[in-house]
């Protein structure tokens, strides 16, 4: 048998796993969002979607996800330049990376101790004298939240564009009287673009998606997609709009990959 027949065979593995835990949901989504509650055929769940209601979740959806995806950018290209100038930068990455081995359960559990009323962050604020103040089920928590979550699928993938980015390009710049600014404005940050994309697109796609932080966190202050689908699904038991709005979700996500992908490809030539 040849190497490439034994190649082949390793994949079935893979090919199995694929069918089973990535297609076969993907099918069983589509075909529940045609059916109503009684188990019948309809259109109504897609009419539905368009309905004001879910136009508003939709619009507070994409506009949580960019503000997300906007603060941990403007917080991670910093933290990732500046990693890549320490000199123990591994053992820093390891201390980013460490948080995403702990449960994401246990972690917004923490901060509701921290934001609550007898919490840490409310001591601090009293000791400077501003007073407690209500941190918990707000905007700011649940964006706080969030961003502390994706914060490392932002910093790693801009580290590593700023890791290959050959320092003799920056030198150059310099030699030729470039200023610090101009020179990361015109040779820096367009030649690390491709890890910017890519630390949004991994951060943007799946806060379009959250539910539970909106739920514990923001006390469902902040209504998403993410949150419509838990509830059809667990609350009024309407699979079939719940299945609807996970199909709409992953148009857009399908959608967001492709602009974004194709821009990384453009953007790394």
């Amino acid at each position: 048998m040849t190497e490439r027949a034994w190649r082949n065979w390793y994949l079935i593995p893979y090919g199995i796993w694929l069918v089973l835990f990535v297609v076969a949901p993907i099918v069983f989504l589509v075909y529940e969002s045609f059916l109503d509650l009684d188990g019948h055929w309809t259109l109504s769940n897609y009419k539905s979607v368009w309905t004001p209601i879910y136009l508003k979740m939709m619009a507070y959806s994409f506009w949580y996800a960019f503000l997300i995806t906007l603060v941990s950018l403007l917080i991670g290209y910093p933290t990732a330049y500046w990693l890549t100038k320490t000199r123990h930068k591994q053992l820093w990455l390891l201390l980013l990376i460490l948080p995403m081995w702990v449960n994401l359960l246990l972690k917004v559990y923490a901060f509701l101790g921290l934001f609550g009323t007898y919490g840490l962050a409310n001591a601090l604020l009293k000791a400077l004298g501003v007073g407690p103040r209500q941190l918990l089920f707000t905007d700011f928590s649940f964006v706080f939240v969030s961003v502390y979550i994706f914060i490392p699928f932002m910093v790693l993938p801009i580290f590593n564009a700023l890791e290959e980015l050959p320092p003799s390009l920056v030198d150059a710049a310099r030699d030729l009287g470039a200023s610090a600014w101009t020179t990361f404005r015109r040779v820096v940050f367009p030649l690390t673009l491709g890890g910017v994309k890519a630390g949004c697109q991994a951060v943007f796609i799946p806060a379009l998606s959250l539910f539970m932080i909106t739920r514990l966190v923001a006390g469902n202050r902040v209504i998403t997609l993410g949150t419509a689908i838990e509830q059809h699904f667990l609350v009024t038991q309407n699979w079939g709009m719940g299945a609807t709005i996970a199909v709409v979700l992953m148009i857009a996500m399908a959608v967001i990959v492709i602009l974004t992908g194709s821009g990384r490809k453009e953007g790394s030539r």
